[in-house]
């Protein structure tokens, strides 16, 4: 009689092919088996009937600002809020103080997952004018997901705007670079015109949709002509969406959570706390963010977490902080429209797991498919419930989403089949590890 660690029973499985009712079987951390497992042996039996198990979900984009200030956020908080909210796995970003830019930093950061991830964590690497030479080799260390480059300025230092430096940033190296795309230049031409501040919708006006347009058609010129595959994150506008069509040989594409989700409403209703990087666009730009979701051009879907305090975010614009949580929103949100029918939950799957794997080159990652790491995301696509800011674990202790209701939740939390979080309460303490990628 065949005997796992871990049975998940009777649930909904979301494969590759279509949702199909099903047991698993765990066995040392992975996945082992998929079918009628009434008969085998288990040391623990979870009852799923009536719930939908998905692959462990993923959000690629997250900043955990750790190291950084503990009152906004730490690697500890940000992956207790990801766990509590659905993730089984996130992706960190280099743009921390100090930056990730260097071995000796990207080392301190994997000793200091170890005891404190709930979750298992990717590293992303910043790019700089001055570690292009050592780039080729920081990609290829273990658990580091991607170079990260920022075409445009953001949160930090972390800043390659001109073409010679990026060309010079694409021809060190082979893997898939992601890229914050906004064109620097036209930021700063247009700056002194906001200089005297207004209202918080302004930022949609100076950080203009032709800014992030024309940052994506330099940085795709650039790697036509290097020949390097480029991911672009946080895609905001219909025009990129529409013109990456046409590089879809070299290029992926993100779209956040916060553009299928929010319009420039959110500035007269939320204020500061709708002040992000690239800017929340109007409803023409949510529409070919669905449609390009809808036709396959969109692979990953991200939250961007960006804490910062409240005090930052109160700040009158221009100098209000620019980043929304998210890491703990993203997947009720998402499974809310599901229930809407703006998208299945098989393409639910396909944009936070398999996507993110894919695009990554995440090891065991992905899909539910015995060999692969058995993480599972749990979810009750009946039930209703309305996000508050008492829920939200990040130390920062908001979120722009609060009073949304939502219908569906993650109730179950698996990784590698540890159960980390059940019924909203996070189990077992910090179990989480480096994701290794090809």
């Amino acid at each position: 009689m065949a005997s796992f660690d871990l049975v998940l029973r009777g649930g909904a499985l979301v494969l590759p092919w279509g949702v199909e009712t099903a047991d698993v079987g765990v066995r040392g951390g992975r996945l082992a088996a998929i079918g009628d497992l009434r008969t085998a042996g288990a040391a623990e039996t979870i009852d799923c009937a009536g719930l939908h198990v998905l692959p462990g979900l993923i959000d690629a984009h997250v900043h955990l600002r750790d190291p950084g200030d503990p009152a906004v956020e730490t690697l500890a908080t940000g992956t207790r809020a990801a766990v509590l909210g659905g993730l089984a796995a996130v992706f960190d970003m280099p743009n921390t103080a100090p930056a990730i830019t260097d071995r000796a930093r990207l080392d301190w950061k994997r000793e200091h997952l170890d005891g404190r991830a709930h979750c298992d964590v990717g590293l992303y690497v910043g790019a700089t004018k001055s570690n292009i030479a050592e780039l080729a080799a920081l990609e290829l260390e273990p658990n580091v997901c991607a170079v990260k480059v920022f075409a445009g300025s953001s949160t930090g230092d972390l800043l390659v705007e001109d073409d010679e430096s990026l060309e010079a940033v694409m021809r060190s190296g082979r893997r898939r670079v992601c890229y914050h795309s906004e064109d620097e230049y036209r930021l700063q031409e247009r700056r002194p015109a906001y200089a005297g501040g207004g209202p918080h919708r302004l930022h949609m006006e100076w950080r203009d949709v032709e800014c992030a347009a024309l940052g994506t058609r330099r940085l795709m010129a650039l790697a036509r002509k290097t020949g390097r595959p480029a991911h672009i994150l946080h895609v905001s506008t219909a025009e990129e969406l529409k013109y990456l069509k046409d590089f879809r040989d070299l290029a992926t594409v993100e779209v956040l959570l916060n553009h299928l989700t929010q319009t420039d409403e959110a500035y007269d209703r939320r204020g500061g706390y709708a002040v992000m990087n690239p800017p929340i666009r109007d409803e023409r730009h949510m529409r070919a963010a669905w449609a390009a979701v809808a036709d396959g051009t969109v692979d990953v879907v991200g939250s961007d977490h960006a804490p910062h305090s409240r005090a930052a975010k109160e700040k009158p614009w221009p100098c209000t902080a620019a980043g929304l949580t998210g890491v703990q929103t993203i997947v009720p949100l998402m499974l809310d429209h599901v229930s809407a029918g703006r998208l299945s939950l098989s393409r639910l799957a396909d944009l936070m797991c398999a996507g993110p794997a894919r695009v990554y080159g995440a090891v065991g990652k992905g899909r539910l498919a015995a060999g692969y790491d058995a993480d599972f995301t749990v979810v009750d696509m009946k039930r209703e419930r309305t996000i508050e800011e008492s829920w939200i674990a990040s130390p920062c202790g908001w979120t722009p989403f609060a009073g949304h209701r939502c219908k569906g939740w993650p109730v179950m939390t698996v990784v590698r089949g540890q159960t980390v979080m059940r019924e909203d309460e996070a189990i077992g303490g910090p179990r989480g590890a480096a994701v290794r990628f090809r």
